[in-house]
């Protein structure tokens, strides 16, 4: 063993758990769960090192706490995550939060092509967005959604993107589906009824924004159902939560990117125009027939 791993180890080996190892940025990561020697120098390595943790490869990881590679993968299993690209997603999405907004800018880089690099990013985020949620995962959030009373979609700023187009082409299959994409007075007024057979969707990625996980608590404790879509598996939005759909987000510039929560709610909106075929075809009908009463389109 190396002279940092014995060092990693000494400064780990007060606690059992994960939770004794504090490292502030890290947050709820990690559950305070009884952990090998060897994983809790991985743990550690993790926690001293944020940029590192959020970027590097497996190999790197595992040679900074001196480990094998699968020794990674188990810790990350452990601590209650598919895999360590399932744990390091976590990991850059609190990383990004942590920094400024303009130090995202520097933490990317320049460009060798804008449009390239930000398409073969967003394939990369779509490919981690499939490997974070489970079949049974969306199913049983379509499920909430097709038998509710009324489905509220929350969303703010860019993230305002993916819950209008939810809340638009849910409307037009028929389902009772609202928008809600102002804060304040706007948002407590909308939100201030839902209950028991009610579902509210909330779409928050990056930065928690305290409105709306306070709106997501308040209507769990009223009896409404929560779905949330978000870039974090743990925190307060995910403990409100009764869905928890999984989206990466990261973009290669100041902004995040809603190219996978957008495919995800495409996903969702399938699934839901399944559940009804023929009301949602109906309303497909009547809404086409309004669009030709209204003399919306020029063809």
């Amino acid at each position: 063993m190396n002279t940092n791993a014995v060092d990693l180890e000494a400064n780990a080996a007060s606690g059992n758990g994960a939770g004794n190892i504090s490292h502030a940025w890290l947050g709820d990561v990690f559950p305070d769960v009884p952990l090998s020697k060897a994983q809790r120098r991985v743990v550690d390595v993790i926690g001293r090192n944020p940029q590192l943790s959020s970027y590097a490869d497996i190999a790197e990881i595992a040679q900074r706490a001196d480990v094998n590679n699968s020794t990674v993968v188990r810790a990350a299993q452990h601590l209650g995550y598919r895999g360590w690209p399932d744990l390091q997603r976590e990991l850059r999405s609190r990383y990004l939060v942590m920094i400024s907004t303009e130090d995202t800018l520097t933490e990317h880089g320049e460009h060798r092509s804008p449009l390239h690099d930000a398409l073969n990013h967003d394939i990369e985020n779509l490919r981690l967005t499939l490997d974070s949620n489970t079949a049974d995962d969306a199913e049983a959030a379509i499920a909430a959604m097709a038998a509710a009373k009324s489905i509220t979609v929350v969303g703010l700023g860019s993230f305002a993107g993916p819950a209008s187009v939810m809340a638009h082409l849910g409307s037009t299959m028929g389902y009772p589906i609202t928008l809600e994409n102002r804060a304040g007075v706007h948002l407590a007024s909308s939100t201030n009824t839902l209950g028991p057979g009610d579902v509210l969707v909330v779409i928050n990625m990056w930065r928690s924004i305290r409105q709306i996980i306070v709106t997501a608590e308040a209507a769990k404790q009223a009896g409404a159902t929560v779905i949330a879509i978000s870039d974090m598996r743990r925190g307060r939005l995910a403990a409100a939560a009764d869905h928890l759909l999984v989206v990466a987000s990261e973009g290669i510039s100041f902004f995040q990117s809603v190219t996978a929560a957008n495919s995800l709610v495409y996903g969702l909106l399938a699934g839901m125009e399944a559940a009804h075929p023929e009301r949602s075809r109906a309303a497909i009908r009547r809404t086409q027939q309004l669009w030709k009463d209204l003399d919306i389109y020029l063809d």
